[in-house]
């Protein structure tokens, strides 16, 4: 989702909730402690440098149950987030707590914002040497041996 979706969405919106792909919800008294541009500079495995740039959001579980983030609260924080970093229409990364801080893409379902798991991918598929077949392989199905050219 990029930050035009959300903002959109938030016009509309009386409350803002965010859930998890499985079912769980973040505590609706979470509060949104960055908004931010994060620039990942980086070479891939076939060698080509690559830049990007997300728009960051970062939700924190305060325990603080008197307070509910409104809509029009989060649509200020990204307006100044806009004027005083220039951010653009950013594809946005959540950043949330679980086990471990977890990076995630944002979806919507038409009532809430949802928390989705994000994927590693070899950005160089044709220059890393991995076979096309072996690239649709289930991870669950391969055996690694020594030797065995898997590894």
């Amino acid at each position: 989702m990029k930050l035009s979706e959300i903002k959109e969405h938030l016009s509309n919106a009386e409350y803002i909730n965010f859930e998890l792909e499985n079912g769980e919800s973040v505590p609706e008294h979470f509060h949104v402690t960055e908004v931010g541009i994060v620039t990942k500079n980086f070479i891939d495995c076939g060698g080509t440098v690559r830049k990007e740039n997300v728009a960051n959001f970062q939700l924190w579980d305060a325990n603080d149950f008197d307070h509910r983030l409104k809509p029009q609260k989060l649509l200020g924080i990204i307006a100044l987030s806009e004027k005083v970093l220039g951010m653009e229409d950013l594809e946005i990364e959540v950043e949330y707590q679980t086990e471990t801080i977890g990076k995630y893409n944002l979806g919507f379902n038409g009532k809430n914002f949802i928390l989705l798991s994000k994927k590693t991918n070899c950005l160089a598929k044709d220059n890393c040497g991995i076979p096309e077949d072996k690239l649709k392989v289930n991870s669950n199905q391969v055996s690694c041996k020594p030797g065995g050219g898997c590894c």
